[in-house]
């Protein structure tokens, strides 16, 4: 995002056939120059944003947005069907927890309990995206993507195999084996 005057040139030790990308640490030289080069040129965007803020927009136009209706009460239905708990955590931070559709509402998957996961808002988010996944006994499945895109995921490999902390305790509340199927048959690889 900045011009081509102020870009940051490589470092002596960035080989040209690098595919996947490079990092740095700011415990090593080339790491803690480039550090500083990027606080140096942030500091002058900040310092010319603080000047021109005032004269820019700060919202874009309004938009219409078509809600997904019977959204709300799902949330509800699945936060109290497992407790207030995240399904594979069991974290109970309300503020981070999310009814996540296990058959996606666009595919249509419906408003059911039995269609529906509460989980912290990154494992539903990893969920969405098919990185983590629940099979029909209950398993959490943490796909290797996310160690072959990012170079980490050891919190969540560390939950692969294991059994979901939280279940609802009515049966007919629980993840649909069908649905969680679906799931399984389309994601995670």
């Amino acid at each position: 995002f900045w011009p081509e005057s102020r870009w940051i040139l490589e470092p002596q030790g960035f080989a040209g056939n690098i595919v996947r990308g490079r990092y740095y640490s700011d415990e090593d030289a080339d790491g803690r120059a480039l550090l500083g080069q990027v606080k140096e040129r942030l500091a002058e965007l900040n310092e010319g944003a603080m000047i021109a803020a005032n004269d820019l927009p700060r919202y874009g136009a309004p938009m219409a947005v078509r809600p997904r209706l019977g959204q709300g009460g799902f949330r509800v239905l699945v936060t109290d069907a497992y407790r207030r708990k995240c399904a594979i955590t069991g974290e109970s931070t309300l503020p981070v927890l999310e009814a996540a559709h296990i058959v996606p509402y666009i595919e249509q998957g419906p408003h059911a309990t039995s269609n529906g996961l509460l989980l912290r808002a990154d494992f539903h988010k990893l969920f969405d995206l098919g990185m983590i996944t629940v099979t029909p006994d209950y398993r959490v499945e943490v796909s290797p993507r996310i160690k072959e895109a990012w170079f980490n995921g050891k919190a969540y490999y560390s939950l692969h195999g294991q059994r979901l902390a939280v279940l609802p305790e009515s049966e007919t509340d629980r993840p649909n084996p069908e649905y969680l199927r679906w799931h399984n048959e389309r994601f995670v690889a």
